[in-house]
């Protein structure tokens, strides 16, 4: 580092001459600053600059601390969740939670963000997240003397992890413990539109397609109506309930015991997805039925056929004022049992060709599906044409036998399959079974 040099000494300076101070110094003040902000971060790079050592979570956690000052602005000039910045109490249970049992821990509240949710945007959790750890590491805590929050700083860590990972957070989401999902009682009493208009608000967000249908008002038309209902009746959630699973795959002793867990917990997925369904249609059911639109549409489409039924009923009046019709030609015996005898033979020829052409059907699928078998030995004696003669997982097996099957139902005629067959064996036969297999997959 080099220093700015001093100014020459005046011509007439001469050694042991007095010089006269211009100006007194200030007195020296004790200032404290905290240990946030840029004029901290600068202090602190000076410091590394010259060498002085220095040691402490403040140095470990610079980028935290000259974000926070940034942060802080913004949330103050209102380009952040103003709500982020109100400090939620952490309460004691809170606190003492054990990072092994992640499963049932409130990440939002683990972080600070009960308040947002679901609605807390990627900056708002690693902005949270930085507050947290500047506030919770363990090198920090034993700094200050504090006992050492290893624990809890791991489940701040975890909470991190879930939350900036897509998949994993809508797996959370879908499992929040704070969601409201209750379905309003039937014999609920007041406004219709007040009641269920928050309730579809508050599901429309785990619809897969976008944007979704508001419930309207009592002015909506019958078309906007029926889409609304047609929309929720074939509601497509991306809800789901891995989150939920009570045993971890990872921690399977062998591949039995992996295979085990993996379709225990599928099974109790389906279980919960299924009752998920049945809430849905139970809330779209009793919305239909108490909605008053669709109450009114009913009333003027009855009130449409009375007026319809009425009108026929006149013109059968008047039909039966009118002049009687000619009495129908009246057949002698002989003739009615002739055409009686030829009806009934007609009759047996239809069912005698009816049934040789389900007879044909038939042997023509089991011909096609004796093809579909020897399609699928073919794959399992190159070991599924995967190109390795490696043992596939489970899963692997499970995604190989899907992706047979979508290239079996590519063409399902008998000519198709007996195509496929040539095409897969020739392939095989020549060490080229996957490529073949990959290209057929890819026209599927």
């Amino acid at each position: 580092m080099t220093l700015p040099t001093l100014p020459a000494l005046p011509a007439s300076w001469t050694s042991g001459e007095t010089q006269r101070v211009q100006a007194k110094l200030t007195a020296f003040t004790e200032q404290t600053i905290a240990d946030v902000g840029k004029r901290v971060a600068q202090f602190i790079s000076f410091q590394k600059t010259v060498g002085t050592s220095e040691t402490g979570p403040l140095r470990d956690h610079l980028a935290f601390a000259v974000e926070e000052e940034d942060t802080l602005k913004a949330a103050a000039d209102g380009q952040v969740n103003a709500d982020l910045y109100d400090d939620e109490a952490e309460d004691e249970d809170l606190l003492l939670s054990d990072p092994k049992d992640w499963r049932e821990q409130d990440n939002y509240a683990i972080l600070g963000l009960s308040k947002l949710r679901w609605r807390a945007t990627p900056e708002d959790i690693k902005r949270q997240f930085h507050k947290k750890v500047l506030r919770h590491h363990p090198d920090k805590k034993a700094a200050g003397g504090d006992a050492n929050d290893d624990q809890f700083f791991k489940c701040i860590q975890k909470a991190f992890e879930i939350l900036m990972d897509p998949v994993k957070r809508r797996q959370f989401d879908s499992v929040d413990p704070e969601l409201d999902d209750s379905v309003p009682s039937a014999k609920a009493k007041g406004n219709f539109f007040t009641i269920y208009a928050p309730v579809f608000e508050r599901e429309a967000r785990f619809s897969n397609v976008q944007p979704v249908p508001l419930l309207g008002d009592d002015k909506a038309d019958r078309e906007y109506v029926e889409n609304f209902y047609n929309f929720w009746v074939n509601f497509d959630s991306w809800r789901s309930f891995e989150h939920l699973d009570k045993e971890d795959v990872d921690a399977a002793d062998n591949r039995d015991h992996k295979r085990y867990v993996e379709k225990k917990n599928k099974a109790e997925r389906i279980r919960l997805k299924k009752e998920e369904g049945a809430r849905l249609r139970t809330l779209v059911e009793q919305a239909m039925k108490l909605d008053p639109r669709i109450v009114r549409f009913r009333q003027e489409e009855r009130e449409r056929r009375n007026a319809k039924k009425a009108g026929a009923k006149g013109a059968a009046a008047a039909t039966a004022a009118a002049p009687a019709k000619a009495p129908p030609v009246k057949m002698d015996a002989a003739t009615k049992k002739k055409m009686e005898a030829e009806a009934k033979k007609q009759a047996e020829a239809d069912k005698k060709a009816k049934a040789a052409e389900k007879k044909k059907k038939e042997e023509a699928r089991k011909a096609a599906l004796k093809v579909q078998n020897k399609i699928k030995d073919l794959a399992k004696t190159h070991n599924y044409f995967v190109g390795s003669d490696e043992r596939l997982s489970a899963t692997q097996l499970e995604a190989q036998l899907n992706s047979l099957d979508k290239v079996i139902a590519k063409d399902r005629t008998m000519e198709g399959l007996t195509a496929l067959l040539d095409r897969l064996s020739v392939a095989a036969k020549e060490g080229k079974g996957q490529a073949a297999f990959e290209s057929e997959l890819t026209s599927a």
